[in-house]
């Protein structure tokens, strides 16, 4: 194909898969459950934060962490004690368990209470063009508080090669305004253009095979490559092709 009919393959592909009916599948689902602002970001960050692994089991352990929070998150995470943290100790999704988690809550608080919340540190470091350097500061906040070096690697940290997929996905659901109900468009001082593709093993096997990415690494520099690809597709919405790349990897196969 040339770069015409790829545009236009991609753009059918968007438009084939993003609507309501992918959240059906995706941990999207679980920040849809709820219409308060702080409780979408805290839910759908807690979700993007243990999605990696089975989708099924993504699911269903996102569904009983927000059980743990009483369905309530940003009241958990506001007014909780610590006699509250105890029933999170047993809480495990892959190398993500309740020490973890307990951490998560205490700097989510932190960071509502001082830090203007996580759209206000995410817009603070925001550059014209990307929001990985905003990732890297956010962690150095997220982490300010006293805790186990463990924890720290369940955030991704762009400036250490790393393509942050799913705090990329977070943002994602944040700052894109579909106008299909499906990525939120909370966050109004961020634009969709400043945002990158959640690179993952299916995202980038297809965007490998349709001459998007050359890099073999899912690491960041592949992440800006196919960054740099998708903004001449689409300068203003490069991120909505992430739709046609997931949908094409998991849903048809393709590229794998």
């Amino acid at each position: 194909m040339n770069r015409s009919e790829l545009k236009s393959f991609l753009d059918f592909k968007v438009e084939q898969y993003n609507t309501p009916e992918f959240i059906e599948t995706d941990p999207i689902q679980i920040p849809h459950l709820f219409n308060k602002k702080e409780d979408v970001e805290i839910s759908g960050f807690l979700t993007a934060t243990i999605a990696w692994g089975n989708r099924k089991s993504i699911l269903k352990n996102a569904n009983h962490l927000m059980e743990l929070l009483e369905n309530s998150p940003y009241d958990f995470v506001l007014n909780h004690s610590e006699p509250d943290l105890t029933k999170l100790d047993d809480f495990v999704h892959r190398t993500f368990n309740g020490l973890d988690l307990r951490y998560f809550v205490v700097a989510l608080k932190n960071i509502y209470t001082f830090k203007g919340g996580l759209e206000g540190i995410f817009t603070e470091y925001a550059e014209p063009k990307s929001l990985q350097y905003s990732i890297h500061q956010f962690k150095k906040e997220f982490f300010s508080l006293p805790h186990l070096s463990r924890t720290e690697k369940h955030v991704s940290d762009p400036l250490k090669n790393s393509a942050a997929k799913r705090i990329n996905m977070f943002l994602r659901w944040m700052v894109r305004d579909d106008n299909r109900n499906v990525d939120f468009g909370l966050w109004n001082n961020l634009k969709a253009s400043q945002l990158s593709c959640p690179l993952d093993v299916h995202s980038g096997n297809t965007a490998r095979k349709l001459g998007l990415l050359k890099r073999r690494q899912n690491d960041a520099k592949a992440l800006l490559e196919l960054d740099t690809t998708l903004r001449e597709l689409d300068p203003l919405d490069p991120v909505k092709y992430d739709f046609a790349l997931f949908g094409l990897g998991v849903f048809e196969k393709y590229g794998q």
